[in-house]
């Protein structure tokens, strides 16, 4: 039996234990969204939390673990008699997979039961096996769309609703959603980020004295995992114990009608979306007051709940990385409170302070300096704490407050003029808002990942045909099916009144759908770009494709050429924050390295047909088609031979070389004035979808 890392022995990470104990008093709570850098124990404190959860009463035999004393009447193994006999199961913990299947998530027909004893039986998910448990998802910004639909679903309405393969079912998914996530990988999308009641940055602890700490937990955990089990026994029993405690003492904590309006305030002044935030706001502040044994919500409870249940619903842009202005939050606590002093002048309340104009983000330095209201029943609770490495030290305690775990930084936004680079003339260009821009498809029709740009061959979407399956049919085409066997019945020797069928008469459905494409910028940064503010332009046209790539799922990658050089500013990925980042500080001046260029946009290409050779590329040149740099351009250009692609005219104005367009020509690619990016869709059709 493998032994799970002891959840009291994890170092620090105080706002994730705190974040994990809140759901584990409060299933209402919604979950928690872990965000953080790779190899910050993210995963083995999830993983931990489920060994200290109370365990459930259930129905004996029941897979779906309803509850004895309120069975859930649409049980796929009910009825069940409430009141009836039941048996002590321990909470669940289910991991899903990325890679898992549809069926596998929210279950199908039982198909050896089907073919062996004739009869419809339902083989539950994965949704099931979590109902009043946890659910853990790792890299859930990974998670294929389909499966996100599913668990947009179960999450919003607390049940899973099957109809495929003949087989009509539904039964109960309540379940404490846990994900994990390394945001360098690319963002979750809102309406799944939305459903996570809670969220909590984690970033690795810079202490080398807490750093050897985690190290030597770690070694003696892996030298002898049972001996080091035991050493914390006692402090998991107690953690056990306090959270059994909690959960029974929360039907008795009462939320005073000031103390709402006061969270409904905070939301408000935060400007969020929706009212979730303000119901999983109020529940989470009473879970807080539960597990410090209070009888009635406090402020303290108001901003610990408020600090994590807002910070990922504070996003108004795709590139705008979840953050908390903590003294905005101060103000609006203070000015809020039923304790604080009128305002002079006499009167009411006053009204709430305004968020600030950049979106509530007064820089990184404002979540930091802002000091929490500490519990003073509480030692632990005296000052921030600064542990964020992956284990817990001795003296630690998971009731401690949320600890000043600084988020990454946040971008500045773009300035309204140029700014001097990093010397040698180079300058760094604004950019202004991102806009919409048309569809860009790479022609003809794909197998790639799941997405929303070009045409492909997916598990979902239209029909438009059938085909010999290749390996196990998982959608049969039927009627593909029965017109393949049907010349063959009098051969067979038919007889009744069924049709003899063959293996080799099964077709599958072949479906259409969309994919995403990897979208690969290649950016002219040289000195004439500079020319005129071009590059504002510039950075505006690539900043609005980046968010389009965004919300088509594709991956990024960004190739910049200036100087004598060409360099991979941002490998492929899925994180469109980060190349609008980059993009954001890309500085211009230089020579113009064209061929150096186009030659590492060619070997960034082939290294990814590499790795995902179903993913197509789209290649977008953005470039005024100036070559003033050594180099063979046309040889380089060969070397892009067959990819799909765009080149963005960035020449302007009276006198113009055609440059650019004699590059496109080259390449085979669509050539796009900078200013006219209106033309793409049209020029697209008009060539037949030579190149997108």
């Amino acid at each position: 039996m493998n032994t799970a890392y002891p959840f009291s022995a994890v170092v620090g990470l105080d706002d994730l234990k705190l974040a994990l104990l809140l759901n584990a008093v409060s299933p209402r709570v919604g979950g928690v969204l872990v965000r953080g850098e790779k190899g910050t124990a993210k995963s083995t404190i999830v993983r931990a939390l489920a060994a200290q959860l109370p365990a459930v009463d259930a129905v004996p035999g029941c897979r779906f673990a309803c509850d004895p004393a309120a069975p859930d009447p649409s049980c796929p193994d009910g009825p069940h008699e409430p009141g009836g006999p039941s048996e002590r199961r321990p909470s669940a913990l289910v991991e899903l997979p990325v890679g898992a299947s549809e069926d596998r998530l929210a279950g199908s027909l039982d198909v050896e039961r089907a073919l062996t004893e004739g009869v419809k039986a339902f083989e539950p998910g994965l949704l099931a096996a979590a109902h009043r448990g946890v659910l853990y998802v790792d890299e859930v910004n990974l998670l294929h769309d389909h499966l996100v639909d599913l668990l947009l679903d179960a999450a919003a309405l607390g049940t899973c609703y099957v109809e495929r393969e003949s087989v009509s079912v539904r039964h109960a998914a309540r379940f404490l959603l846990v994900g994990t996530m390394n945001p360098e990988e690319g963002e979750l999308r809102p309406q799944l980020l939305d459903r996570f009641g809670l969220t909590v940055e984690v970033r690795a602890s810079r202490d080398p004295r807490e750093r050897a700490e985690v190290v030597r937990r770690r070694l003696a955990f892996e030298a002898d995992p049972a001996a080091f089990a035991a050493r914390w026994e006692d402090a998991e029993a107690e953690l056990a114990e306090r959270i059994s405690a909690a959960r029974e003492r929360l039907a008795g904590v009462r939320l005073p009608d000031e103390r709402l309006e006061q969270i409904a305030a905070v939301c408000a002044g935060f400007e969020v979306d929706g009212l979730r935030a303000d119901l999983v706001t109020a529940n989470a502040a009473l879970a807080h007051a539960a597990w410090h044994g209070r009888g009635e919500v406090a402020g303290e409870d108001v901003r610990a709940a408020a600090r994590l249940s807002l910070p990922h619903r504070r996003r108004r842009d795709p590139f705008d990385a979840p953050g908390l202005d903590e003294s905005l939050l101060d103000e609006l606590l203070d000015s809020t409170s039923p304790d604080a002093p009128p305002p002079d002048g006499g009167g009411g309340g006053g009204e709430p302070p305004s968020p600030p104009q950049d979106g509530g983000r007064r820089g990184p330095a404002a979540s930091q300096d802002a000091s929490p209201e500490r519990n003073a029943d509480s030692p632990h609770d005296a000052g921030p704490s600064r542990n964020t490495g992956p284990e817990q030290n001795a003296g630690s305690s998971p009731d401690a407050g949320p600890s000043q775990n600084a988020g990454p930084e946040q971008d500045a936004g773009p300035a309204q003029d140029e700014r001097p680079g990093g010397g040698g003339g180079e300058r760094v260009a604004a950019a202004a808002a991102p806009h919409a821009v048309p569809l860009l498809e790479v022609p003809g029709v794909g197998e790639g990942a799941a997405g929303r740009r070009s045409r492909s061959r997916t598990a979902r979407g239209r029909v438009t045909g059938a085909r010999r399956p290749a390996a196990r049919v998982r959608d049969p085409h039927v009627v593909a099916t029965l017109l393949a066997a049907a010349p063959q019945q009098r051969a067979r020797g038919r007889s009744g009144a069924g049709l003899v069928l063959r293996p080799d008469d099964l077709r599958e459905a072949v479906r259409e759908g969309r994919e995403g494409n990897l979208v690969l910028f290649v950016v002219d940064a040289s000195g004439s770009m500079a020319a005129r503010r071009r590059m504002t332009t510039v950075k505006t046209a690539v900043l609005s494709l980046l968010l389009d790539a965004y919300q088509r799922r594709d991956k990024v990658g960004l190739v910049t050429f200036r100087g004598r050089t060409a360099e991979l500013a941002l490998p492929p990925t899925s994180s469109v924050e980060a190349g609008a980042a980059r993009l954001r500080a890309l500085p211009t001046g230089g020579r113009t390295p064209l061929a150096a260029g186009l030659a590492r946009a060619a070997e960034v290409l082939r290294a990814e047909r590499l790795r995902d050779p179903a993913r197509r590329p789209l290649l977008v040149v953005v470039t005024d088609g100036r070559a003033t740099a050594e180099g063979d351009v046309d040889r380089a250009a060969r070397l892009l031979a067959g990819a799909a692609g765009i080149v963005v005219d960035c020449e302007d104005g009276p006198v113009r070389l055609g440059l650019a367009g004699r590059l496109a020509a080259r390449l085979g690619a669509r050539l796009v004035p900078l200013g006219d990016l209106d033309g793409i869709v049209r020029a697209h059709r008009g060539r037949g979808g030579k190149a997108a």
